[in-house]
């Protein structure tokens, strides 16, 4: 590194996020394209790596795309390789590399020593984005725990750094005091994290409760992030959510009513964005915020239709709910921006997705067949019977509390008759009790 290279950098690493002269940072990207892995599908993750790095509030400078027919143990990237991309950064006055694949924390700290800048790979990044999206005391809260978890395996070679925020990739965090070198403290820390989450969800977890008692069906608004899943919800129910054209600017849940019909109302929920390779520290971090979608009674997967390749995204998505427990919810394609979707693709996607509802959330296309849709699936969401239980079998009345509703309760000599409401999924777990 020259020193005039070293006193540029050091001008800009001294910048605090309080300053109003915050420099922004120089950003190289680096793919690596293993074998089983196409050029295209690389390229394109390469492309979405650059719109999160702009997202995070660094400047991606350049990128490259490496070839590899193994990992390297050391750097990931290979020696050579790595020194070829250090003499370029340098002569590109690059502040961070950022790879598109997750780095262990020994290759990590010996790419920043060769490059002699900050290194993160895909998941950090990732977390640091998060980090400042998290607006709520949960989803601070749950951004900290990632954080942390990330971190503690990287202490190692960070001397004092991580107890100082500063302007750079995974140097802030919503809420945060100081995140200690000591693998104790951070462990401790960790667990009082724990504790305060769990605390700061049961009011959720009691509204959720309360949701499934009543008469009302609870939808979750899935998707890629970025896919039009906030703008949508703004259109159905004016619900004012902040929209940006950018990764992750939706975070927090938002629970809207819905009024399909005179008689038939809904609660809409807004949920965090997926991406592919979404860190499994952030999915296990915001398990609380994801239960909403886990909990649903039916999906709205928006897709982008104006990307490129939508069944990675629906892949992407799809990966999410198997992990979370909601694969198994019925679900409603809704393919967004269809006003600007080219014919061509147009009758593609209505070729791969034939009982998808094509919709433009911003202009308001589409919506008025979309509730229908909505309205009709509800319908068949859940089912009444009429259900005869013995006194004895209060593990069934129960369990009708746990996933339905009560209607209307009698009793005679030989137990309970019971006009319960409950998902069509249930149907088979009370049918011996039904008339």
């Amino acid at each position: 590194m020259t020193q005039e290279h070293a006193s540029r950098r050091r001008r800009r690493l001294t910048a605090t996020v309080t300053d109003l002269e915050v420099a922004i940072q120089r950003a190289f990207l680096v793919g690596v394209e293993l074998p089983g892995m196409t050029t295209v599908d690389s390229e394109r993750s390469l492309e979405e790596l650059a719109l999160l790095t702009d997202t995070a509030g660094s400047e991606p400078v350049d990128q490259e795309l490496v070839r590899r027919t193994r990992i390297d143990p050391a750097t990931y990237i290979g020696s050579g390789k790595a020194e070829e991309i250090a003499t370029l950064t340098n002569a590109l006055d690059i502040d961070v590399v950022v790879f598109d694949n997750q780095l262990t924390p020994a290759q990590q700290r010996n790419l920043q020593k060769l490059f002699g800048c900050d290194v993160v790979d895909r998941e950090g990044l990732i977390l640091d984005i998060f980090a400042q999206h998290a607006h709520t005391k949960v989803g601070a809260l749950q951004v900290e725990l990632a954080m942390n978890r990330y971190n503690l395996p990287r202490l190692r070679g960070r001397g004092t750094s991580l107890s100082q925020q500063g302007a750079g990739v995974l140097a802030r965090g919503p809420g945060e005091t100081k995140l200690e070198t000591d693998r104790r403290r951070i462990l401790e820390r960790n667990s009082k994290l724990e504790r305060e989450l769990k605390e700061t969800v049961k009011h959720r977890e009691t509204q959720r409760k309360a949701r499934k008692r009543s008469d009302i069906a609870q939808i979750s608004i899935v998707g890629y992030t970025n896919a039009g899943k906030s703008t949508l919800l703004n259109a159905v129910t004016n619900a004012d959510v902040l929209v940006e054209d950018r990764l992750f600017a939706t975070l927090d849940s938002t629970v809207r009513r819905l009024e399909l019909t005179d008689q038939q109302t809904v609660l809409l929920a807004d949920t965090v964005g997926f991406v592919r390779r979404l860190p499994h520290h952030l999915v296990e971090a915001f398990r609380s915020t994801l239960s909403e979608v886990a909990e649903a009674d039916l999906l709205l997967h928006v897709v982008d239709g104006t990307d490129p390749d939508p069944a990675g995204q629906i892949a992407a998505v799809r990966e999410v709910l198997l992990e979370i427990g909601a694969a198994e919810i019925p679900e409603l394609t809704v393919i967004n921006k269809s006003d600007v979707i080219g014919e061509q693709a147009l009758k593609r996607l209505t070729n791969l997705y034939p009982d998808a509802v094509f919709i433009s959330a911003l202009k308001g296309l589409g919506l008025e067949e979309l509730l229908e849709r909505i309205g009709s699936l509800v319908e068949r969401a859940t089912v009444t019977l009429t259900l005869e239980i013995p006194y004895a079998r209060g593990d069934l009345v129960a369990a009708v509390h746990r996933v339905g509703e009560v209607i209307e309760e009698k009793h005679d000599d030989n137990g309970m008759i019971l006009e319960v409401r409950v998902p069509e999924t249930a149907r088979a777990q009370f049918a011996p009790f039904s008339r």
